[in-house]
């Protein structure tokens, strides 16, 4: 048995990522976790990249509608700056912030805030979505979220790309993007709920 002295004088941060594919509750999940920390009257403070103005540009909105009050800022160092007193920081759709967002996130940690992260974890090829896999390397906690395939209903943890565009960043919501698991997904842009013309080896294929 091990005797542990805590400085309860001494305020610690970690870092909590919040991943997974489009339409899995990441937003959500974030804006929970807020919420809870408000109740508990800790100081937040909320950040979401500019270019992200599909639902409201002063807040972050899931797609169920709930929505907490929010900074738009152009680059993850804005948030060091704007972070203030907060007790609690929470970043919405970190992957348009880029791997800037990382040594920000470690810098807010280390100065004892709790950071929560929230943001897809591969693009829509498929590939992980920096900053996020470094993010997930360094943070304390870490959840993954799933999705339901809107295929064939089966946990989903790709964003399907509906439209047909190749440009690696393309903000959307339903009418661009929708939840594929890996059999259904196809790294090309595909319409909304069709299988890939070209099946994974071992697809089941429905006539």
């Amino acid at each position: 048995m091990y005797s542990v002295v805590v400085d309860a004088s001494r305020r610690v941060g970690w870092i909590e990522v919040i991943c997974g594919s489009m339409f899995s509750g990441k937003t959500e999940e974030l804006i929970r976790r807020l919420k809870r920390a408000r109740i508990a009257r800790q100081r937040v403070e909320t950040f979401k990249p500019s270019i992200d103005g599909r639902f409201s540009e002063t807040e972050v909105v899931s797609h169920d509608e709930t929505a907490v009050p929010s900074t738009p800022v152009h680059g993850a160092p804005q948030i060091v700056l704007l972070s203030g007193s907060a007790e609690v920081v929470g970043i919405d759709e970190a992957q348009f912030f880029g791997l800037e967002l990382v040594p920000v996130c470690e810098q807010l940690a280390r100065d004892g805030k709790r950071v929560i992260v929230a943001g897809l974890d591969q693009d829509y090829r498929g590939r992980p979505f920096e900053p996020m896999p470094d993010l997930m390397a360094v943070a304390e906690f870490v959840t993954k979220l799933h999705a339901i395939c809107v295929v064939c209903g089966n946990p989903a943890n790709h964003s399907q790309r509906i439209r047909q565009t190749t440009e690696r960043v393309v903000v959307g919501g339903g009418e661009t993007y929708e939840p594929r698991c890996r059999q259904c997904f196809s790294p090309d842009p595909q319409p909304a709920g069709r299988l890939p013309s070209t099946p994974a080896p071992g697809m089941l294929v429905r006539s």
